[in-house]
């Protein structure tokens, strides 16, 4: 049965806006529509089937399909908004106050944007919303922000469309600006946004502007060896993961295996059964009721539990000392890796018998230099003394094990804690123990602890707790792949920062010692994305020293604008609260880094003088959900392939590294798992300089690479000084996305 002439009418229209200006075959496409709908078919169903055929098309020599298919769904969108709020699909972006009006009395939006924003101010925002921004996305984006982070009503009826999101972000994250300079830094913001240049985390993607949900990516929490402790983390575990955050938690301080309880010898069941109750947390306190929990564990390599730990997660063997649904990270000192170098012996220690008989905490020292220091000198006392039980291990059998995890479960991963405590800039303040769930994150921490608990004269039972350093991470990235060729980083990074400061204030946290933590340290992350894309634009080939190189100009220029730009804020707002005695204010953060030329000497000294905004600056996350939405590559990684369907739970959409053209292919063509993963070590290396905090970087193998070659790239990695490595990803394994530190 033919189409109406109404149907026909309809269907060249929306053909007509999707092809416009690009390159792709309208008339073969416009037949196959016609061919595909039959009379009196609905609006919707010929909207996703114009969206299917376009998709359908796209290959390598015609990515441009993917922006036919993106045009089509936003006139889709335009039209479903439209019904729902009474407006023109012609003209979707309209009555701006109506819907914040609207989402707000259906408990949506949260009431403090009409209660900070008056309807004129409201109505300028609408005039600068620039619709054809929407343009910009190709299909992947556009489905994912309107599926996933535009705000509907409670029946998932379209609402909000994309810009208006960016604009929401942007008046809510600005709403306590000073007030001659608060409208300008809203399109600050939104120009950020909207062109892409830019994206913030997942969480604050999400929920800002809204009701509910809280805006930071990961937390860390550091476990205390007491039961209160234990399960006092587990029930904070539990309200943050409800709350839709990653953890990650250190449990080194947590009594080995056949560790004594209150004198009582060989009473502990070590650390095994607390970690298989916090991966029951994770499955059964889901996240916003879209995704089980995600928490990540780490143990020192030193702790005799070790071996079971690394366990954990394989498919064989005793399913009562296995937690499937955790990750597992290792935190690792310079000696373990010397030991390995030389195959050397190397001894395990229950932490609690050693503070009980050494007077000191081994997880509390670390070397202050490469090759001696504080901790090697403690573990040498362990090791020497007789009233210590300890167990010897050659160094490489621990290896063994941990390369066996990775290549069949993608974990552990690896925390170098030395290093990482080196170039801590905070380290005034305390001490890192391990990172968080993607680990980019490395902020000082330390437990919180019940110092009382007692019965008032009202009968109410009153705790109180000594609070710790409970890690909060604030994350937002660089889209590498427009903002560099668009020249705007100078522009771009410091309403980012700005942005990244407030949701420090803004956040509701459900954590108390969390809320503490993110006001002491005001600890943001920022991070990039797209560099694959920047190379392919650049016509640099990742295999090269001209990309190490790249890496290197490229991440000094990001570091130096970045801490000018807290520097400003600082002069601005005050600086962070532990700025005194810090690595910022003594200028040892950019000595031990060699910014010595005259550009940095005269940052390190206003620095000094008008302090830095945020104790962390910068770190690089995964973000492969949000490099989507913007249309480039995730984070540092190279690309999969250049043609590839990525597929998610609810969608399989093919889809081509980004400006894949002739000129580009060569560059995409040694893709993920056939490029030389020493390069990407060096052009770690060579970034890591310049970023305070770590990186999400993971190793792309085949299954059939041997032990000792995988070895080698971990040594690599610590000799050049990376603070950590992410996942192992074998072509044979299926490892599961962590998507809760994608900026």
């Amino acid at each position: 049965m033919h189409t109406s002439v109404q149907e026909q009418s309809f269907i060249q229209e929306i053909i007509e806006k999707g092809t416009a200006g690009l390159e792709v075959d309208r008339a073969a496409y416009e037949e196959k529509v016609k061919n595909a709908i039959k009379d009196n078919d609905s609006r919707e169903y010929i909207y996703d089937t114009c969206v299917k055929l376009a998709l359908e098309n796209i290959d390598e020599a015609t990515p441009e399909w993917t922006y036919v298919a993106s045009r089509i769904y936003a006139e889709q969108l335009y039209e479903e908004a439209a019904t729902n709020r009474s407006t023109s699909a012609e003209n979707p972006y309209t009555n701006f106050y109506d819907l914040i009006v609207t989402l707000t009395n259906k408990g949506v939006y949260s009431p403090h944007i009409l209660a900070k924003y008056n309807p004129s101010e409201i109505d300028y925002f609408q005039e600068q919303i620039v619709p054809s921004r929407d343009r910009l996305f190709d299909y992947l984006g556009l489905y994912t922000v309107a599926t996933r982070y535009t705000a509907t009503d409670h029946n998932k009826q379209v609402y909000e469309l994309p810009q208006e999101r960016w604009m929401i972000i942007a008046m809510y994250l600005m709403q306590d600006e000073e007030e001659g300079y608060r409208s300008e830094r809203v399109l600050e913001a939104y120009w950020a946004l909207s062109n892409l240049y830019m994206t913030v985390a997942t969480p604050t993607l999400a929920n800002t502007g809204k009701a509910h949900g809280q805006l930071s990516s990961c937390f860390i929490d550091t476990v205390d060896d007491s039961l209160q402790a234990i399960y006092d983390s587990n029930s904070d575990i539990a309200q943050l993961s409800k709350n839709g955050g990653g953890i990650g938690v250190y449990m080194g301080k947590v009594r080995a295996r056949g560790s004594s309880i209150k004198g009582y010898k060989n009473m502990s069941s070590g650390v095994v059964p607390w970690i298989k109750q916090l991966n029951n947390t994770a499955v059964s306190v889901d996240q916003l009721g879209t995704r089980k929990g995600a928490i990540a564990i780490y143990l020192d390599v030193w702790h005799k539990d070790i071996e079971l730990f690394l366990d954990l997660k394989l498919n064989n063997g005793d399913e009562r000392l296995r937690a499937h649904d955790i990750f597992t990270g290792i935190c690792i000192p310079d000696y373990f890796m010397e030991q390995v170098e030389k195959r050397g012996e190397f001894y395990l220690f229950d932490p609690h018998e050693v503070r009980e008989v050494m007077g000191f905490s081994l997880e509390d020292f670390y070397d202050e230099e490469r090759g001696s220091g504080s901790w090697r000198e403690k573990y040498e006392l362990c090791v020497a003394s007789d009233k210590l039980s300890k167990r010897k291990v050659q160094a490489i059998d621990i290896v063994k094990r941990f390369l066996k995890a990775q290549l069949e479960s993608g974990t552990p991963f690896m925390f170098y804690r030395d290093e990482v405590n080196r170039m801590n800039a905070n380290n005034h303040q305390g001490l890192i123990y391990c990172s968080n769930l993607c680990t980019e994150i490395t902020q000082n921490q330390s437990a919180t602890e019940l110092v009382e608990e007692y019965i008032d004269d009202e009968g109410s039972i009153i705790k109180k707790y000594v609070s710790g350093d409970y890690v909060v991470c604030n994350l937002s990235s660089v889209n590498l792949g427009k903002a560099v060729p668009a020249n705007v980083l100078e522009r771009l990074i410091p309403i980012q920062v700005r942005m990244l400061d407030n949701v420090i204030d803004m956040n509701t946290l459900p954590i108390k010692q969390a809320i503490i933590t993110n006001q002491k340290y005001r600890a943001i992350g920022l991070g990039t994305f797209g560099w694959h894309h920047l190379l392919a634009q650049k016509q640099i080939h990742w295999e090269t020293d001209e990309a190490v190189q790249f890496a290197d100009e490229l991440y000094e220029k990001i570091a130096y604008l970045t801490i000018q730009a807290s520097m400003e804020l600082s002069k601005e707002k005050g600086h962070y609260p532990t700025f005194p005695g810090s690595g910022w204010e003594t200028g040892d953060y950019f000595d031990v880094r060699g910014y010595d030329s005259d550009e940095w000497t005269k940052l390190q000294e206003q620095v000094a003088a008008n302090g830095i905004r945020n104790g962390y600056l910068m770190a690089v996350a995964p973000n492969s959900t949000t490099a989507m939405i913007a249309g480039s590559t995730a984070s540092i990684d190279p690309v999969f392939k250049p043609f590839y369907s990525e597929e998610k739970k609810d969608f399989r959409i093919p889809t081509t590294a980004p400006d894949l053209n002739h000129h580009t292919y060569e560059i995409y063509r040694k893709s993920a798992y056939i490029v030389d993963q020493r390069w990407s070590v060096k052009q770690n290396a060579a970034r890591q300089k310049h970023i305070d905090q770590s990186i999400s970087f993971n190793f792309y193998v085949p299954h059939t690479i041997k032990a000792s070659v995988l070895l080698d790239l971990h040594m690599q990695a610590w000799k050049e000084r990376l603070k950590t490595t992410y996942y192992v990803r074998s072509t044979a394994s299926d490892i599961e996305d962590c998507v809760w530190c994608e900026s």
